[in-house]
């Protein structure tokens, strides 16, 4: 793979996520030392005439503080209290320190509703990039007042990595207390060695990913899938320690600081990129190994004759998973037809759909500019 650093250091327009254990130290109040010196960082940043959008953590974590909680808690409604808590000091601590460089913020609340309906995810683009044009620093976090287990986004890298896609941004930067990704956990393992740099695809990334601290929902295995969503419309990814000095202009600079992740891969386009930002699948079509060739590698839509069997309940326009026979994940797509009739439509010829149905349907179960690799 070609080196990226030079190009990360001609990257223009920015994402940067600021995680939890960063802002709060891991149980202390909104740390705004911190927050004075990563907003003085994103006003450099601007100041070479870069466009930041900036993903930040740490509403539920400093309102689990503010209410005298000792740990995350579990149950919905209490989690959501917490966020309304802390959001408000949230955006306060950046008001406050974003006034001295002269930097007008605009505070966006999204959840997975605002990015799985089409209208509203262009609705979010525009909202985004107009606020980018006037100059003014929008500083995203997922709208955990309201959002449900079901539809929530999950994480704030991975909300990032959406946000990355929607504006289509030349790089994300994500900010934590690691100094990036390691072959091994270097809080289990003395001798473990930074990744300077990889290709987010390669699969031996997965086996090199741990799990999340006790107030952030992240980890480094989200922080891989949100660097390879980021991919999706060309972006790179850099995860670095957020306590170094000027971290931001040193990554901007491309100095091998933390983790590069990027791919020599082509950008999707704005539609596939959408698709890939749908998380929650209703079902599932597991395919044969002929199937499984033509969407990944021939990229052909997925016919019914493909089909070994169907998983789950969804309607028409539902967004279904595609599985090989051992169950990995391959695709994702919009299904033409609601799972009654896709059982009854396994493995069926394109000629013998009407006579299976009792009317003429689509060919595709789902069609090619309906799917997307994952």
């Amino acid at each position: 793979m070609t080196p990226s650093r030079p190009a990360i250091g001609a990257a223009r327009r920015w994402v940067v996520k600021i995680g939890s254990a960063l802002l709060t130290d891991e149980g202390k109040l909104l740390d705004r030392g911190v927050i004075d010196r990563l907003v003085a960082d994103l006003a450099l940043l601007r100041q070479r005439g870069c466009e930041v959008v900036l993903v930040s953590s740490g509403a539920v974590a400093a309102g689990i503080v503010r209410l005298g909680m000792t740990a995350r808690p579990h149950d919905l409604h209490t989690l959501q209290a917490a966020a309304a808590v802390g959001q408000s000091a949230l955006v306060r601590a950046y008001e406050d320190a974003l006034a001295p460089h002269d930097i007008l913020s605009a505070q966006i609340l999204l959840s997975h509703a605002d990015v799985r309906a089409r209208d509203r995810y262009l609705n979010a683009r525009g909202t985004l990039t107009t606020l980018l044009s006037m100059g003014v620093l929008p500083i995203v976090n997922e709208n955990d007042t309201v959002v449900t287990d079901e539809i929530r986004l999950g994480d704030n890298d991975t909300l990032a990595a959406l946000v990355a896609n929607l504006i289509d941004a030349d790089a994300l930067l994500i900010l934590t207390d690691q100094e990036g990704l390691f072959d091994r956990n270097p809080r289990e393992h003395r001798d473990a060695q930074l990744i300077t740099e990889a290709d987010v695809s390669d699969t031996a990334l997965d086996a090199m990913v741990g799990g999340s601290g006790a107030f952030g929902r992240g980890g480094m295995i989200t922080k891989l899938r949100a660097a390879r969503l980021a991919a999706r419309s060309g972006a790179m990814t850099v995860i670095a320690q957020g306590r170094i000095a000027q971290v931001v202009s040193a990554v901007s600079r491309g100095d091998a600081i933390g983790t590069l992740l990027s791919t020599d891969r082509r950008p999707q386009s704005a539609r596939k990129q959408w698709l890939a930002s749908l998380m929650h699948a209703k079902g599932a079509l597991v395919l044969d190994a002929g199937a499984v060739v033509g969407v990944t590698q021939m990229r052909r839509s997925l016919l019914p004759i493909g089909v070994i069997s169907v998983q789950g309940e969804f309607e028409r326009g539902d967004l279904v998973r595609c599985v090989d026979e051992n169950g990995h994940e391959i695709a994702r797509g919009l299904v033409n037809y609601r799972a009654a009739e896709a059982r009854l439509l396994t493995r069926v010829t394109s000629t013998e759909i009407e006579a299976r149905l009792g009317y003429g349907g689509d060919v595709e179960m789902i069609h090619r500019d309906n799917l997307v690799q994952v």
